[in-house]
C-alpha cells in the first residue's frame, strides 16, 4: 500500500506546475483526498480536498482561483493544476487519503514533492 506524490520542481512565479499523487494497493477513488503544504518555518496547511462521493473539490483562501484538484481515475490518483503560482506557493506538498468505515479511520500520506516558486 503506498501513495506517491510527483511533479513538483522549480517554476518561474506566474508559472503554472501540475503535481499528483498515485496509490497502489488500494483504490484511491474510494478515499477523500487532501492536498497539503508546508513552507520552511510554517505549520503544515490543508489546501485542498476531493470526496470521495462526487468529484467536487473545496479551496483554501489561499489557493482558491489559482490550483484546481481533480481525480485521475486512470491512474488511480489525484492533479492538482497550480497556475499563477507565487513566491509564497515554494513548499513541499503532500496528499493525504482519508476514509472513515466502520468507524475507523484508515489514512495513508505521500512523501511530499518539493515545489519552488523563484526566478
Amino acid at each position: 500500500v503506498q501513495l506517491q506524490a510527483s511533479g513538483g520542481g522549480l517554476v518561474q512565479p506566474g508559472g503554472s506546475l501540475r503535481i499528483s499523487c498515485a496509490a497502489s494497493g488500494f483504490t484511491l477513488g474510494r478515499y477523500a483526498v487532501v492536498w497539503l503544504r508546508q513552507a520552511p518555518g510554517k505549520e503544515r496547511e490543508e489546501i485542498s480536498c476531493i470526496s470521495s462521493t462526487d468529484d467536487n473539490a473545496i479551496y483554501g483562501d489561499s489557493v482558491k482561483g489559482r490550483f484546481t484538484m481533480s481525480r485521475d481515475s486512470a491512474n488511480n490518483g489525484v492533479i492538482l493544476q497550480m497556475n499563477t503560482l507565487k513566491p509564497e506557493d515554494t513548499a513541499v506538498y503532500y496528499c493525504n487519503a482519508r476514509r472513515l468505515t466502520d468507524g475507523l479511520l484508515y489514512t495513508y500520506w505521500g512523501q511530499g514533492t518539493l515545489v519552488t516558486v523563484s526566478s
